[in-house]
């Protein structure tokens, strides 16, 4: 199975502070999807990589953000249209087998989504996240600015996307 991985930065977006430096990762078939364990995979790889696993379920369908922690997206089934960057922000289809890494501040929120959409959550170890549904304050901007990079890409470890394009 060959993983295409693709990466963009997200500008500061009406109220939502994105993150400037460091780009968002989607990873195009980071585990095989067939069957009914792909949430476990995403679970296994995720925790493997020191980012362990919090939740399975689907993504809001508002916009939020994270000012606490950077966050990993695992879907494991179903296909669906995420917006992400805030509104206005960039539209990115995503289905059963891919996986987003959002940095702290990242908008997004869900636009459309098959019945059997499942994602699968994860953060740094050491990292609580927050729901932000405004625009952040200085102690909050703060917060994400000295929020550090990961040792670890959530899906392909010590080396990858994440630590070639994630500088401190």
């Amino acid at each position: 199975m060959t993983m295409e991985t693709e990466q963009f930065i997200l500008q500061e977006n009406d109220w939502v502070p994105n993150n400037a430096r460091l780009p968002v990762l989607l990873y195009r078939g980071a585990v095989k999807a067939e069957g009914k364990d792909a949430a476990e995979r995403f679970e296994r790889m995720f925790a493997d990589h020191d980012w362990p696993p919090q939740w399975r379920d689907g993504v809001y369908d508002y916009h939020h953000y994270h000012s606490t922690a950077h966050e990993a997206l695992g879907v494991a089934s179903g296909y669906g249209t995420l917006l992400l960057g805030g509104p206005g922000g960039r539209e990115i289809g995503v289905s059963a087998g891919d996986a987003l890494v959002l940095p702290v501040g990242t908008g997004h929120c869900r636009l459309e989504v098959s019945d059997d959409f499942l994602v699968v959550g994860a953060y740094p170890r050491g990292e609580d996240w927050d729901i932000c549904r405004e625009a952040p304050d200085d102690a909050a901007r703060r917060r994400m600015r000295a929020l550090p990079v990961p040792e670890q890409d959530p899906v392909t470890g010590t080396s990858g996307p994440l630590r070639d394009l994630w500088k401190a």
